[in-house]
């Protein structure tokens, strides 16, 4: 097939990944090109797309670096600059000749554009529901327009009776890039974006009650928070070891005798999680959102702002099976059943291109296509 693969803007899909949007893009354009399809990545133009796929950047630089989201989220100018970089996407992708689009860009006009010109899609939703996306979605329904979500959890929040057309397939990653270490050396660690919802510093809070050297990975994301919260309980055994690329960071895990992973929202799946589980680490997690879904027996689980019950669970984490922990990731997580799952969708969608179903317009807040001249906008 000849694949539009739709991301986010906010930051460049590129390794080292700023978090498991971009690893999900990036890792997925890759498989889908290895499979003999025909793959455009439509990102920023600081992207770089995997060998053998085409980027089409749809703006020239993520929008992070001129808008951080902290400062500008909600904000005119950025929504102003969100509508011009993904009315141009859509122009492009509706005249693109492409059998399928394969949208996560959390963007509302994209899933109209599906329903409006009868362009088979997958939209896949990351993040919890938000008003905005949500109404783009329920008004956008259409056979050849599918969605999916990652978990179980997630589907139930997007709605309380699903449509047909949404189905959960969850998120795989290459297991050879995540190889199986037998034992640990006894110390935590905990990897992603650093900013509150992550919850780093009850990760920091835990592991020094607990009396287990932790060491932190992963872009500080917002600095104020990194400041504030995280550095002071920084020193000794526990410290922050910056932003690795992946195969660094399998190793890091690898060594490692226990994940912490601590989210402080409605957590849609968990990749570092599986991640961190390919290379047998049990997980002492938060139990927010999914993850328990994802994680199962191979971890041991706190209430959120609970930094001594997270301190246990990372003791009694150590206690479990790592191989348990891999075996559980390699019979669910792989990134081949995700990429199953995904072109038996790209199918279905193309096949009911022809549905009998209502044509729509939408108003022009709802859905724009003009080209976005957006360059040093």
């Amino acid at each position: 097939m000849k694949i539009a693969l739709m991301t986010h803007i906010r930051h460049p899909v590129r390794p080292p990944f700023m978090g498991g949007m971009e690893a999900h893009g990036w890792h997925l354009a890759r498989a889908l090109v290895a499979r003999g399809h025909e793959v455009t990545l439509l990102a920023s133009g600081d992207s770089a797309a995997p060998s053998g796929a085409r980027l089409h950047p749809v703006v020239p630089e993520h929008y992070d670096r001129r808008y951080p989201w902290h400062d500008f989220h909600g904000t005119e100018v950025l929504n102003a600059h969100l509508d011009a970089a993904f009315a141009g996407a859509c122009d492009h992708v509706a005249k693109g000749g492409y059998d399928v689009v394969h949208n996560n860009t959390l963007h509302r006009f994209v899933p109209r554009v599906s329903r409006a010109k009868r362009l088979p899609m997958v939209s896949s939703m990351h993040v919890p529901p938000f008003e905005v996306l949500r109404r783009a979605m329920t008004d956008s329904v259409a056979p050849w327009h599918l969605v999916t979500t990652c978990s179980t959890r997630q589907l139930g929040r997007w709605w309380e009776v699903p449509p047909t057309t949404a189905r959960v397939v969850g998120n795989g990653i290459a297991l050879e890039d995540w190889p199986f270490l037998p034992s640990g050396d006894g110390s935590a660690v905990w990897a992603g974006r650093i900013t509150p919802t992550k919850g780093t510093h009850l990760a920091a809070q835990a592991a020094r009650i607990a009396g287990v050297p932790l060491t932190l990975f992963g872009v500080i994301e917002h600095r104020d928070y990194f400041e504030v919260e995280v550095k002071p309980h920084l020193g000794g055994d526990v410290r922050y070891g910056g932003h690795l690329a992946g195969a660094d960071l399998a190793q890091a895990f690898g060594r490692a005798s226990a994940l912490l992973f601590t989210p402080l929202w409605d957590e849609p799946f968990g990749l570092a999680a599986i991640e961190a589980m390919a290379c047998g680490l049990p997980v002492a997690a938060i139990d927010q959102g999914a993850v328990r879904e994802v994680i199962g027996d191979s971890g041991a689980y706190a209430p959120p702002n609970d930094p001594d019950a997270l301190a246990r669970a990372i003791l009694t984490a150590m206690t479990l099976p790592r191989a348990a922990a891999r075996a559980r990731v390699e019979a669910r997580f792989s990134i081949r059943a995700m990429v199953d799952g995904y072109e038996a969708l790209y199918a279905e969608a193309v096949a009911a291109r022809e549905a009998d179903w209502p044509n729509l317009a939408y108003a022009p807040h709802q859905l724009r296509m003009t080209p976005a001249a957006i360059a040093g906008a």
